[in-house]
């Protein structure tokens, strides 16, 4: 039957269609005034169920999905390029190979998070503005004036900033502040958390002295062994390091364990000296055992501490030499390696390991005399020590009947072996924390004055600050870096010694006749 207003033709495709028909009834013949209200109500509904609308919104829900891919996407190649002062991103250094670190209690997603979030979006402005001192200034300990003499090779030619990129094949990773900002980049990993508790140092010293650290661009490399050696057919190029030798041109920096070592729980060294001269105080000199004591790892391609095992004998060679497994050590809780209670005997020997080790600064400070194993490295402030006056002198290539002569010898004079101990021990007191920060204060303003370029931040480097460096770190680690913060220092630098190369020439010369003579009675 034919619907009013509504053609013949349509009502045939109705009865095939009934559907679809009604919706082009409703479409139509709304506008005819003999269409009944119920049937428009009905084809009214109907059609709101069927709007087209709905199309664009699942259109838009696609949309949002793909865009989320894409930024999730770009978010994981940020981080997957993004070098860290953890060592994400990086390899060892191949100059000094060690198993690379592993992430694998992190999750994609959560590492991506964490490197996009302490790398770019920890940092916010700081003030660097200088704070006025209150106190007078004091004279640097002497040993200061090697600053000079490690600068010495740049204090004609300069420092150009071909010679930085020359000597970047050897760096772990590459300093640059600029206005009391600390800009990092990254190119190799550093064994445990060296990088962090080095770059948080830095962090330290520019809280300690703000608006008073000139802008400088310079290399580090936080591996043990100097690299670059002197040759008078070679151009000197200049990176910082933990040591050097008489014989290269690396730059001695303080090391990261000023600051604390936390994966064998040494405490930062304001804390740590303390305890150590504590401990050395629990005993009189004449109660203390009358024989040499060394406790350390001889497993790391130390040919001295291999042969110093021998010596283990303390009726025949006076010595008791004891191995550390820092593995156990680790589970135990570090019962059995705590520093203070390691100076209960007379001498305490030092022998270098794979190459300069930072346990000597733990040794001169338990005020027994020090039998050194003559050393081919220094550190910053070792070459303040005079063999003979502040330490016994131990022969490499005869090192058991050494340590047995030294004995004997201090046993036989207890008053001077006992001067010695407590001379070195006053001597490590001196070098407080504040005789860190100035020797790092000086040498980088000594430092930069030789830069022939205005630093600029590299593209890839990263800001690092005090909330980076808390956003990388983990629990253990933010505690010690916590207990080594410092505050603003009342106090400006102490005064740097003049120049005085030829006479630290001359001591080098007179230290190297004593040291290689055999000669080692007092």
């Amino acid at each position: 039957m034919p619907i009013r207003g509504v053609p013949h033709k349509l009502t045939a495709r109705r009865k095939r269609e009934k559907n679809k028909y009604v919706i082009f009834e409703f479409y139509i013949d709304s506008t005819q005034r003999n269409v009944d209200q119920p049937q428009i109500m009905g084809l009214f509904a109907r059609k709101t169920n069927r709007n087209p609308s709905s199309v664009p919104l699942f259109g838009v829900l696609l949309v949002v999905l793909l865009l989320t891919a894409i930024f999730l996407f770009e978010v994981d190649n940020l981080a997957t390029q993004t070098k860290t002062i953890v060592g994400y991103n990086l390899k060892p250094t191949p100059w000094h190979e060690f198993p690379a670190k592993k992430f694998n209690n992190e999750t994609k997603i959560a590492r991506a998070s964490k490197i996009i979030q302490c790398s770019y979006l920890s940092c916010g402005r700081s003030s660097n503005d200088p704070i006025p001192f209150a106190n007078h200034n004091e004279n640097c300990p002497t040993f200061f004036r090697w600053i000079h003499h490690d600068l010495q090779p740049w204090s004609e030619t300069r420092i150009s900033y071909g010679d930085l990129m020359e000597v970047k094949k050897f760096a772990s990773f590459r300093v640059v502040i600029i206005r009391g900002k600390l800009y990092v980049e990254y190119y190799y990993d550093c064994v445990q958390s060296r990088a962090m508790f080095t770059i948080w140092g830095l962090l330290q010293l520019l809280k300690r002295y703000p608006g008073r650290i000139p802008d400088v661009d310079l290399m580090f490399d936080c591996m043990d062994k100097p690299l670059i050696q002197k040759d008078e057919s070679a151009k000197p190029l200049p990176i910082f390091r933990y040591c050097t030798t008489p014989d290269h041109y690396d730059i001695p920096f303080p090391d990261w364990s000023f600051w604390g070592w936390s994966e064998i729980n040494i405490a930062p060294w304001q804390e740590e000296f303390q305890s150590i001269k504590q401990g050395s105080q629990r005993q009189s000199w004449k109660k203390k055992k009358p024989y040499a004591y060394w406790k350390g790892n001889p497993d790391v391609l130390s040919p001295t501490r291999e042969a110093l095992l021998m010596c283990n004998d303390t009726k025949h060679w006076g010595a008791l030499i004891m191995r550390q497994n820092w593995t156990q050590e680790q589970l135990d809780g570090f019962k059995q390696s705590k520093l203070s209670n390691q100076c209960n005997h007379r001498y305490k020997i030092y022998a270098e390991g794979y190459a300069w080790s930072v346990s000597l600064k733990y040794i001169l400070s338990c005020g027994c005399v020090p039998l050194i194993i003559n050393p081919k490295y220094d550190d910053f402030f070792s070459r303040g020590l005079f063999p003979k006056k502040d330490y016994l002198p131990i022969s490499p290539d005869n090192i058991c009947p050494s340590i047995k002569t030294a004995v004997e010898w201090g046993n036989a004079h207890p008053a001077k072996a006992e001067a010695i101990g407590k001379s070195v021990q006053d001597f490590m007191e001196r070098l407080n924390i504040d005789r860190i920060y100035d020797y790092m204060y000086h040498l980088i303003v000594e430092y930069a004055k030789l830069l022939d370029f205005k630093p600029t931040r590299p593209l890839s480097a990263l800001e690092e600050c005090v909330e980076s460096l808390y956003c990388f770190a983990d629990g253990n680690q933010t505690r010690f870096l916590k207990r080594s913060a410092t505050l603003p220092s009342q106090s400006p630098p102490c005064n740097l010694p003049q120049q005085a190369n030829r006479q630290v020439d001359k001591l080098i010369e007179e230290k190297r006749k004593i040291l290689n003579s055999t000669q080692l009675l007092m």
